[in-house]
């Protein structure tokens, strides 16, 4: 039995809400019990390779970002956080186990794993970062940039600033 729910059961508020704003990409957990929309830009997906994501996903986590501003959640029932360190927070469901979020502290963007939006995205993997942490039983041989640490170079920095960065 599927867990959505129709666009006509939405609760009025957030259906008005999705009438007032253009979304530009939605998605969701496996099980349908936590589903968000975008309205804005969503930042090229960047790779992950720290210990932490690779916990996380059982590999290396691609995500993309939206600003905070430009993301809702449209159904949470089965959100759950996981306080991962002093600097940051990770979204999962609690029902189906879906890896969905990284909430960086201060941060004005929420990353989100690419996977879990909704059909084609048009977005493209453009950075691996953190590779100085990547396991050792696979390589990085597709000849993207990388960061042996999360930051990028400033040059990259300052072409990005209306975009979120890692």
């Amino acid at each position: 039995m599927s867990m959505k729910r129709s666009k006509t059961s939405e609760r009025p508020r957030a259906r008005a809400a999705r009438t007032a704003r253009a979304v530009r990409a939605e998605g969701g957990c496996l099980c349908g019990a936590v589903r968000y929309e975008v309205t804005g830009p969503l930042r090229p997906v960047l790779a992950c390779h720290c210990t932490q994501c690779r916990r996380q996903t059982g590999h290396f986590m691609a995500a993309t970002a939206a600003a905070r501003k430009d993301f809702a959640l449209m159904r949470r029932a089965g959100l759950r956080w996981y306080v991962s360190s002093a600097k940051a927070r990770r979204g999962f469901c609690g029902r189906c186990g879906s890896t969905l979020f990284w909430d960086g502290r201060g941060r004005d963007y929420i990353a989100i794993a690419a996977g879990t939006l909704d059909g084609k995205t048009g977005l493209k993997l453009a950075r691996h970062i953190f590779t100085a942490d990547k396991g050792d039983y696979y390589r990085i041989a597709d000849g993207l940039p990388r960061s042996r640490g999360g930051h990028l170079p400033a040059v990259k920095r300052a072409q990005a600033r209306h975009r979120p960065t890692p």
